[in-house]
């Protein structure tokens, strides 16, 4: 689900697997001879004799700095991902912390010119350039290295690791979450969960000095904290975001509250309610993920009990003879259907598509843009399942949209927020319907309507559970950021965050020294998290509105775009957008709505909740 994307919007170069470097990073260019000279230290100050044409130059040097390190700095980080080993992650480091110094260099530089009276265009780009980075580093080199290092290793640390039952047989993440995906044995599902957070504990102590060290880098931005430096990024003030969101959970959260009431109903139907007690949060173990965050690896569990006729993309996947590369060739597919031009030739020449057997790679799916221009990548170490034929579309939708807005500046050059470019392609996998895998031959036959009760739960079983664990994550990040939560209670708040959202529980109380947090992949890799919780309610909002320009006049969940080259046209013109204007304006081009609304959610799913309200009569719910 992940964008990794080398422009200063996301630079999130530093939070890559790194061994030490082999020597400090070289003195950053000094700005040119017609560029004002800014004080890159102390930025409480500004200087009155700052003008708007010295803004502007300033914007130019900035600009012609950063696209000069970060190419090189984006090569070395793929290289990184896709052959992990000690020189790989040594050049890595060096050019990540050389574009992460000069860029939170040229961020402090920036907040010198607030004062200065400029044009919407230059105050927008100082501004995105002062929010830009995710982890500042501090202006002290040896810290900065340090910084940069840790954040390498952290995600080194993820990357290489593993569960052992013994020095002979060793399970990787993917070979554990594939397990836990089919199994129902109770003690191998608890086995593999408790296998996989023996990795985290050894990053917590790394993890706390990262955040003392990223928040002396934030405090240098002139803001308190990485949490309040994180939710300035949103066109409002940052102490209104959390607003934003809880308005949208506050929409769908009854809906949630039915889906989870089913689900612990059922569960408790298999494996005994003295397992899964009827008033309490669901074990996290049962739900067939390793993180419970989403829930579609337990549908043959919670289906309704009528025969429905759901089709089996994997099974059709293979029957079909889809290999990976004809699985990202149909994707591609889906957007020229909508007008997009087709992927270059070296995005099938540079991609990496299946996991090579020589060497470790970071398998986590991501979308690349390296040069932010056409060479656009995807990094994945594909399944060849019905979900991951959706992360492919998923990971291709970064990449028209990275494609989209390629002839911006530099600042601009990133989605309207980070939500939109999470939901883009997921956007485009709510037109995986019946209608869709018909017409490109996965099925022989649109099942009835009688049947959507059985697909929407498919979907609401990955898109709905997924809500809570999406604002969580980083409601628990915040608190941390900004020292509300001290390390001692990292794990403790970790958990009651996940029992108040969620319902979801622990299966065993957890060691004093546990760190569940960094055994999900974003909490070393420092990516922010809020950005999925965004995208699963854009995502709705945008599918209805295209359904609209496409003229489908059917029910919602059944719309499929595919085909439609109105919707693409309109689609397209919010993507070229960029990060131009608030997202807020990017939104109603494309919505007529300037406000993010979950009712789209509702309507889309509106038969499934009047089911579960049926299902539910006589049960306990809440817990």
């Amino acid at each position: 689900m992940i964008k990794r994307k080398f422009t200063l919007s996301a630079l999130v170069v530093a939070s890559l697997i790194a061994c030490t470097p082999q020597k400090k990073p070289e003195k950053p260019d000094t700005p040119e001879k017609n560029v004002p000279a800014v004080n890159s230290g102390d930025t409480t100050h500004a200087n009155t004799a700052l003008t708007a044409q010295d803004a502007a130059a300033f914007l130019t040097m900035a600009q012609h700095d950063l696209e000069k390190i970060q190419l090189p700095a984006a090569q070395a980080s793929w290289v990184y991902n896709t052959n992990i080993n000690y020189d790989t992650a040594a050049v890595e480091s060096y050019l990540s912390e050389k574009l992460s110094s000069r860029a939170s260099e040229l961020a402090k530089q920036a907040a010198q010119f607030n004062e200065v009276d400029v044009d919407f265009d230059t105050r927008r780009q100082l501004d995105l350039l002062r929010y830009s980075l995710t982890m500042p580093p501090p202006a002290d080199p040896d810290k900065s290295e340090r910084l940069a290092k840790i954040s390498s290793e952290l995600n080194g640390m993820y990357g290489k690791g593993q569960y052992c039952r013994n020095k002979d047989e060793c399970f990787s993440l993917g070979d554990m979450t594939a397990f836990m995906a089919k199994s129902r044995d109770p003690d191998l599902l608890l086995e593999y969960w408790k296998g996989w957070r023996e990795v985290s504990p050894p990053m917590k102590a790394m993890f706390e000095e990262q955040i003392e060290l990223a928040n002396e880098g934030a405090h240098e931005l002139g803001f308190a904290n990485v949490s309040e430096l994180w939710r300035s990024k949103y066109d409002m003030p940052a102490d209104e975001f959390p607003a934003t969101l809880d308005k949208a959970w506050d929409q769908v959260k009854p809906f949630y509250e039915a889906l989870h009431c089913h689900v612990r109903a059922k569960l408790g139907e298999y494996y005994g309610e003295d397992v899964v007690l009827q008033d309490q949060p669901i074990p996290a173990h049962l739900l067939g993920n390793m993180w419970a965050q989403t829930w579609g690896n337990i549908y043959e569990l919670v289906k309704p009990d009528q025969k429905m006729d759901v089709p089996d993309v994997t099974n059709a996947l293979e029957t079909q003879g889809y290999d990976e590369i004809k699985m990202v060739k149909q994707a591609e597919s889906f957007f020229s259907s909508l007008g997009f031009e087709p992927l270059p030739d070296t995005f099938w020449e540079r991609s990496l598509f299946t996991k090579p057997a020589d060497r470790d790679v970071v398998c986590h799916a991501s979308a690349w843009d390296l040069d932010d221009k056409d060479d656009l990548r995807i990094k994945m170490c594909i399944q060849k399942t019905g979900e991951e034929f959706n992360v492919i579309h998923h990971e291709l939708g970064h990449n028209y949209y990275q494609r989209a807005y390629k002839n911006e500046p530099l600042l601009y050059r990133s989605s309207a927020n980070d939500g939109f470019h999470e939901a883009i392609g997921d956007t485009i996998a709510l037109s995986i319907t019946p209608k869709y895998l018909k017409q490109i031959g996965l099925i022989d036959k649109i099942p009835d309507e009688s049947n959507d009760i059985g697909m929407l739960m498919q979907v609401a079983l990955d898109k709905i559970a997924f809500l809570p664990f999406g604002l969580m994550v980083d409601q628990w990040r915040w608190k941390v950021l900004s020292g509300e939560v001290a390390p001692e209670d990292y794990n403790t708040v970790w958990w009651q965050l996940r029992e108040k959202y969620q319902g979801v529980k622990a299966p065993i109380e957890r060691p004093a020294d546990a760190f569940d947090p960094g055994a999900k992949y974003h909490v070393p890799a420092n990516v922010p998290y809020t950005r999925y919780f965004l995208a699963h309610i854009l995502q709705f909002q945008f599918h209805k509105a295209l359904c609209e320009i496409a003229g489908d006049e059917g029910p919602v969940h059944r719309c499929s775009i595919y085909g439609s080259k109105k919707a693409g046209e309109a689609l397209n013109n919010m993507l070229a957008m960029g990060q131009s204007k608030p997202w807020q304006d990017a939104l109603q081009t494309l919505t007529g709505s300037r406000e993010m609304d979950a009712t789209a959610v509702l309507d889309y799913f509106a038969p499934l909740k009047a089911w579960l309200d049926e299902q539910n009569k006589g049960r306990t719910c809440g817990w």
